[in-house]
């Protein structure tokens, strides 16, 4: 082997297509740089050509969750050490310049560094099933939310007969009604029918989009409870909300150190905001944004319900916190202690992959 002996540290910069991949020593001299397609082959091949530089220690990967995600799962399943690796910044793009070449030494050089330190999530379990099922399920509300507002558009502008007719039901009514009506199609240039044609044609839709929901929601939640029955157990967590805490938490949680560390993730780990004499937090606005809402919502729950919940947001509401400050300290004792949940959750989950 040329690199016999030789440590090895790769970096690669992912894109749709093809991956452009860089080779280090320890020292930080640079070996070579190749670019390969972004299918099984081409991951094969570039594993073997990093090892044809010597022994591979680790290897940085931008884009982990998109474009990089087979290369890191192939690479995982080799025994290699993958590395979660940000793409760089504006400021050093601007000093440096922009190619491939160039962002797979950076990649390389940050996890040379330590400056990259993060673990890709597994990609390889049932938490990822609950990631694609909501990632169609996402699509069909958003379409079917879509489609109503069409429906309503095109009643409001319908011809005065089929408007009255129409105006006066409600929104379930409405859709069976237009769902079964028949539109002379020799005649759509008449307003009438090209009307009804339209409005047949989103109210089928509707249903569709209705039925395929319901089957999303029937198969997430069957896996969100065997997959997290703890986390489903607290007050306010329910299978949305679960399943979305699964999926930014990521199969492989240990990759997150500590509870703060989920919190963070979650964008409900206060950030200081002190100066002088003035000891204060402020919001933050980083994170997994669908992970806050999810805290959120579970909090809102709880103090309409809870009446531990009820009781911190009175006894913190006489010490002069507004009602957003306290749902903010709330938001980060629930991530604390679904963390603890999700933690045990996972862990009883390996070996259970298949469901």
């Amino acid at each position: 082997m040329a690199g016999s002996g030789r440590v090895v540290i790769g970096g690669v910069d992912t894109h749709g297509s093809t991956h452009h991949a860089a080779a280090i020593d320890v020292a930080g001299r640079i070996l070579a740089t190749a670019q390969f397609e972004a299918n099984s082959c081409g991951y094969r091949e570039l594993h073997s050509w990093l090892r044809g530089h010597g022994e591979v220690s680790s290897v940085g990967v931008e884009g982990t969750g998109s474009y990089g995600a087979g290369l890191a799962r192939y690479l995982s399943a080799q025994g290699v050490d993958v590395v979660e690796v940000d793409r760089p910044d504006r400021r050093m793009r601007r000093r440096r310049g922009k190619s491939d070449p160039i962002d797979a030494e950076a990649a390389t050089r940050s996890v040379l560094a330590g400056t990259a330190v993060g673990s890709p999530k597994d990609r390889t379990g049932v938490v990822e099933s609950i990631r694609a099922l909501r990632v169609a399920r996402t699509g069909a509300v958003k379409a079917r939310t879509a489609a109503a507002s069409s429906l309503k558009a095109t009643v409001t502008t319908a011809p005065a007969p089929l408007r009255e007719r129409l105006e006066t039901l409600s929104s379930p009514q409405r859709i069976e009604v237009c769902a079964a009506m028949r539109a002379d199609s020799s005649r759509l240039e008449d307003p009438l029918q090209g009307t009804k044609a339209a409005l047949r044609s989103l109210s089928r839709r509707i249903v569709t989009l209705d039925a395929e929901i319901a089957e999303l929601d029937a198969a997430l939640s069957r896996l969100v409870r065997k997959a997290a029955p703890r986390t489903m157990a607290q007050c306010g967590i329910g299978v949305d909300h679960a399943g979305q805490l699964l999926v930014t938490a990521g199969q492989n949680i240990e990759r997150l150190h500590s509870e703060a560390a989920f919190a963070r993730l979650c964008g409900a780990a206060p950030i200081p905001a002190s100066s002088g004499r003035t000891d204060r937090h402020r919001l933050s606005r980083g994170g997994d944004r669908q992970a806050n809402r999810a805290l959120y919502m579970a909090v809102i729950v709880r103090l309409a319900h809870d009446e531990r919940t009820r009781a911190y947001a009175e006894r913190r509401t006489a010490e002069g916190l507004s009602k957003s400050e306290i749902i903010r300290c709330l938001k980060r004792y629930l991530a604390r202690e679904i963390y603890a949940d999700l933690v045990a959750d996972l862990r009883a989950l390996r070996g259970i992959d298949t469901i």
